[in-house]
């Protein structure tokens, strides 16, 4: 019997980060510090575990939520050590990227998609369509800037310079940590890696986005041996948390959740994942 124990490889904890990034709303699966900070600290101090790896699957979301997340595995790691490993699923774009880019080596499928490193605001106008409805909006600020790109109201000029600068500034956040975490890696113009295209994943390897074709388990194998475990660790997950489900003909929210307000934070979720043609 203790022969056998011996002989068992080590183990690879493997924490899950799969959806939007952000808090998409109380029932939400969306991916937050809050949301995956347990897992993390749970995989990391697995103290004979040689690397943790990330399953990545994200279309982004979040920028601020997307670098907490991110600079929590870079702490993490250097505190104890450990080699990070990731790996894209079907996407691993904008935020989703940056997630990537936590890890020490990005692995991917040849046919995930993986890039998009910018900013992107979108939203709608409704002012003629109140007009029509003959509601008439009253709105009341202090500050002449608060009403900034409200939908009800023509776009000004000034507003969409505002959005323009600050997206500006994000996206340099994002290239500046894109630089330090790939360094040389990078086989391309900066022009070409950073003006928002997303590619296959062998089109990554090839400007030197990710380091390999391949799906974890082999990669895991051949990195530590046959017998390497891998040790899926998921967050803790709530009494009644959940998505919404669908009985009959009306939609169900979990107990004294709000379905309207579920109803379109999905909607939200599902807009981010279409940019990608999922």
């Amino acid at each position: 019997m203790f022969d056998r124990f011996s002989k068992r490889g080590p183990t690879v904890p493997v924490v899950r980060l799969a959806g939007a990034i952000g808090d998409f709303g109380r029932f939400s699966n969306g991916l937050s510090l809050a949301r995956v900070a347990g897992s993390l600290e749970k995989a990391f101090s697995i103290r004979k575990a040689p690397a943790v790896a990330l399953a990545i699957n994200s279309p982004g979301g979040s920028p601020v939520q997307s670098a907490l997340i991110a600079q929590r595995i870079r702490n993490l790691a250097v505190e104890k050590d450990k080699k990070v490993l990731g790996f894209v699923e079907d996407v691993g774009g904008s935020g989703g990227y940056w997630l990537a880019c936590a890890a020490d080596e990005i692995f991917a499928d040849s046919a995930s998609i993986v890039g998009s490193i910018g900013v992107i605001s979108a939203g709608f106008g409704f002012k003629d369509a109140i007009e029509k409805l003959g509601v008439e909006r009253r709105l009341y600020t202090s500050g002449e800037r608060k009403s900034l790109l409200d939908p009800f109201q023509d776009q000004k000029p000034e507003d969409i310079e505002k959005l323009r600068d600050v997206q500006g500034r994000i996206h340099e956040e994002f290239k500046v940590y894109v630089r330090e975490r790939r360094g040389s890696r990078l086989n391309a113009e900066e022009s070409q890696i950073f003006n928002g295209s997303f590619w296959t994943g062998r089109e990554a390897l090839d400007l030197g986005i990710i380091d390999g074709i391949g799906h974890m388990r082999p990669i895991l194998r051949q990195r530590f041996g046959d017998r390497v475990r891998l040790r899926p660790v998921a967050p803790p997950r709530g009494l009644f948390r959940g998505r919404l489900r669908f009985e009959g003909d009306s939609f169900l929210s979990p107990p004294g959740g709000d379905w309207a307000g579920s109803l379109l934070a999905t909607v939200e979720e599902r807009l981010l994942w279409q940019r990608f043609g999922l």
